[in-house]
């Protein structure tokens, strides 16, 4: 098993739990002794992680410039130049991440004598994609030697709607201690120590479902002055033609005060020292794959209160055990009641969050490392 060669495709590098995974599963395989490519559509300029060290990172090559202009109608040219990249490679294995690059890999690899591996990082009926891409998920997804599925339930949807039959669990694995990337941002810059917070995190404003946060930090915030409410990682300017910062302050209201103890301090490389700092980290997603946010808050100590939407939470949370889990049609009533309680209540945060902690054995990189490994051994053989 020396020398197998392994590609991983994925859209681009940008700040992202898929992303950290792709590149977490490409350190891995270079750490086994093996020659490890990470093919992106878009280049480094997007990157918001580095490449392992020994880890080969390549560009699909673009396409001329009437080809381009033709949008989606240029894809099988992008099929074909993915594939000629695959063969030029030499590659004995491919996985595709995403719903959209891993279509694009089956589609390259069709006859092709290498194995692929597809993993879907969300719950798929949540974010649909268009229907051409529909279609071809339906039609390809069977091609795949393996799915590596997060969830249970993903699982089921992809064997139900997919004909999708040979699959693996791997849920997301925590490593820690967390490793610090810039940039650094230091709580204590942004409010003083003694003061409670509500702390929440992602990328995707709208998936994450900080909009519902607002309502209850404005009720909760009006109760008590002293409270904060921090949602890390969303970047400044638009995302996907929003500006999430924007719409996130505009739903709050015009109260001069909770507007300046919202905090929106952007994209944060120091997440354990938010982790320790937070009274309540919350999560009201309206849908998830496996939410690595959540696990890392777990494993850092904190308590912490999830929707218990698809999927994910679920499987990290057991009510009122490690953490608190709401209904995913709870309304802004009942997170006030909840958060409201747990913020009022130390000795419950302290008994949920050494509970939590105990995702670090149950996720460690160790165990799934191997898991992972051997998974992909697996395709090997059939």
């Amino acid at each position: 098993m020396g020398g197998l060669r392994v590609a991983f495709s994925i859209d681009s590098l940008k700040l992202g739990g898929a992303e950290r995974v792709l590149l977490q599963w490409a350190q891995w395989c270079k750490d086994e002794g093996w020659s490890v490519l990470v093919i992106t559509r878009h280049g480094p300029d997007r990157d918001a992680y580095p490449v392992p060290n020994g880890v080969q990172r390549c560009q699909e090559p673009g396409l001329p410039a009437p080809l381009e202009r033709l949008g989606w109608l240029a894809f099988p040219f992008r099929v074909w130049q993915l594939r000629r990249l695959l063969m030029q490679k030499r590659c004995d294995l491919a996985v595709g991440m995403t719903t959209l690059p891993a279509v694009k890999l089956l589609l390259a690899c069709a006859g092709l004598p290498l194995r692929t591996v597809v993993s879907e990082r969300n719950y798929p009926p949540a974010k649909p994609p268009a229907l051409p891409w529909r279609w071809l998920r339906k039609l390809t997804y069977p091609w795949a030697d393996l799915h590596l599925v997060q969830t249970r339930i993903t699982g089921a949807w992809l064997r139900q709607h997919c004909g999708v039959r040979r699959q693996r669990l791997l849920p997301n694995a925590v490593s820690w201690p967390l490793q610090d990337r810039e940039p650094l941002i230091e709580p204590e810059d942004w409010l003083a120590p003694e003061l409670p917070l509500i702390l929440a995190a992602g990328t995707k404003a709208r998936q994450k479902g900080f909009d519902r946060l607002m309502p209850v930090f404005a009720e909760l915030g009006l109760a008590d002055s002293r409270l904060h409410l921090a949602v890390l990682g969303l970047t400044s300017g638009t995302y996907h033609g929003q500006d999430q910062q924007a719409w996130l302050r505009e739903r709050l209201g015009a109260d001069s005060d909770l507007q300046r103890r919202l905090l929106l301090p952007g994209v944060c490389g120091s997440m354990t020292r938010w982790y320790r700092r937070a009274t309540v980290f919350v999560l009201p997603s309206r849908y998830e794959g496996f939410p690595n946010v959540l696990l890392e808050a777990m494993a850092a100590g904190c308590a912490c209160i999830a929707s218990d939407c698809l999927t994910g939470p679920s499987d990290l949370i057991r009510d009122g055990d490690n953490g608190l889990l709401l209904p995913a049609s709870a309304t802004s009533n009942d997170w006030i009641e909840a958060v409201a309680a747990l913020l009022a209540d130390s000795e419950r945060r302290r008994r949920l969050g050494e509970r939590a902690i105990q995702v670090r054995e149950r996720y460690s990189a160790d165990c799934l490392r191997r898991d992972c490994l051997e998974a992909l051994r697996s395709t090997r053989h059939g």
